[in-house]
């Protein structure tokens, strides 16, 4: 009997051998296509995550390059951003490539999960101390491998090429999300109203938005975009936050009279000036008794004898240096004046602050008629050899010395004064005697303080003076 029973069992064995390999090559067959399933639906995602990086990162320019190029796929582009208006192509777009890429992110994690489970098993995990049951096993393996994988080839690297390479992908994904938005329509529309009730609901919010950020988006937004727009901007953003010390003329620099000058020496004074209004003081400028109106003189300019022109006095207009100059702005217009007395908490005369200074502070320099060339505090030693105020502006340094406008435009950075290209170039306030070589240009600072660049010695190249004889 046990003789006749071998051939029976050996026919089972090899049957059930050839199950065994058979089920074996069938694990490998589907994992081999799982696999190119999965890697295909991270291609999408990538393509996808790609797409939102690179369609909401295009600047003005890219999208002038784009409305310039005569090919469909750039039209296409251009009516996913602009049709039917801005907004609601950009709601809408948004909407698409979320609605896909989150689609194909699900048929991922499903799918994997399918896969992973048919292709291997688990035992549970029995220690001395705890038990990790099997299906706790496989889903957390499950979850570090497939987020991985989403992140690094779904988001990361999509995202990086599409930042260097954002019209590439505009252009090759154009097409594509045109039909996914015609297919999936019903469900985008959906989340475009959605969003756009949201959107009204934020939009009753108060927002407070730093001087700072905006500053930065003003600098990173339109690298293209001229210096002098740029500084009107930020001159506008940061006005409410600027003081009256900031802007301030100090009384280093500024001119008054005493109010003992008799009427002769005060005409005779006033004629080497350009001033409209002049700072009347007592003994020293902390006692300021009014400000002279120039124009108010002109009657008098022809009597030979003195007169009492301490009569012709206004009542100084005094500020505290910490104020700030939206503020002082209301205040010039309400009272009509346009010259204040800057003081410090102790009383004393910090300096004097015009109209002209707060509106220099969104503008730029105001140039009036007697803002000469000429005027300009600059001494010529030779035909090399110039000595010029850090605060010099650049535009009348190039008119000086017969340059072009845009000569310093590659070195200027945001600077418009010889002390500001300097330590724009240096990183840093430098030192008296500290030497800048700038092209054939020689820069020696002959004065300064922490604050800033007072007097610079600049020597030229003898070749540009060949040239500009030339």
């Amino acid at each position: 009997m046990k003789t006749d029973s071998e051939p029976f069992q050996q026919i089972l064995l090899l049957i059930s051998s050839e199950v065994h390999t058979s089920n074996i090559a069938g694990d490998i067959f589907t994992g081999v296509i799982g696999l190119i399933v999965i890697l295909f639906f991270l291609f999408l995602s990538g393509l996808f995550s790609s797409a939102e990086n690179a369609f909401f990162s295009l600047s003005p320019s890219d999208l002038v390059l784009l409305n310039e190029e005569d090919s469909h796929a750039s039209k296409t582009a251009l009516e996913l951003i602009n049709d039917p208006d801005r907004k609601t192509a950009t709601q809408r777009l948004l909407a698409t490539i979320l609605v896909m890429n989150n689609l194909v992110n699900v048929f991922i994690i499903i799918f994997s999960s399918f896969l992973f489970d048919s292709l291997f098993s688990f035992q549970d995990w029995i220690t001395p101390f705890f038990m990790l049951k099997k299906e706790i096993i496989a889903f957390s393996l499950q979850v570090v491998l497939i987020t991985f994988l989403l992140v690094l080839l779904g988001e990361i690297i999509p995202k990086i090429y599409a930042t260097k390479n954002n019209l590439k992908v505009v252009r090759f994904m154009g097409k594509p999300l045109q039909i996914c938005y015609r297919i999936f329509k019903p469900i985008i529309l959906g989340l475009s109203a959605s969003s756009s009730l949201f959107d009204k609901y934020l939009k009753k919010q108060m927002h407070n938005i730093s001087v700072e950020e905006i500053s930065q988006a003003i600098d990173i937004a339109d690298e293209n975009k001229e210096i002098e727009e740029k500084h009107i901007l930020k001159g506008i953003i940061n006005f409410g936050n600027t003081s009256v010390k900031q802007i301030m003329k100090p009384r280093t620099e500024v001119s008054g009279i005493d109010i003992s000058t008799d009427a002769h020496e005060l005409l005779s004074t006033i004629v080497g000036w350009s001033y409209s209004r002049i700072p009347v003081y007592e003994d020293t400028f902390d006692q300021v008794r009014g400000i002279l109106y120039v124009k108010d003189l002109l009657p008098h300019i022809h009597k030979k004898t003195n007169f009492n022109w301490q009569n012709l006095l206004k009542q100084p207009f005094y500020v505290p240096e910490h104020k700030k100059i939206d503020d002082l702005l209301q205040e010039f217009q309400d009272k009509r004046v346009h010259m204040a007395i800057v003081v410090d908490e102790y009383g004393g005369t910090k300096g004097i602050v015009t109209m002209e200074d707060i509106l220099e502070e969104v503008f730029g320099e105001i140039k009036d008629e007697f803002d000469d060339i000429d005027e300009i505090s600059f001494t010529k030693i030779d035909e090399l050899t110039y000595q010029f105020e850090g605060k010099t502006p650049l535009l009348e340094l190039c008119k000086i010395l017969n340059f072009t406008n845009d000569y310093f435009e590659k070195v200027r950075g945001d600077a418009d004064t010889i002390g500001g290209l300097l330590m724009e170039i240096e990183g840093k306030i430098p030192n008296k005697g500290t030497k800048i070589i700038l092209d054939t240009l020689s820069f020696t600072i002959i004065a300064a303080d922490n604050r800033r660049i007072k007097r610079v010695q600049l020597k030229l190249d003898p070749s540009l003076i060949i040239n500009n004889e030339d």
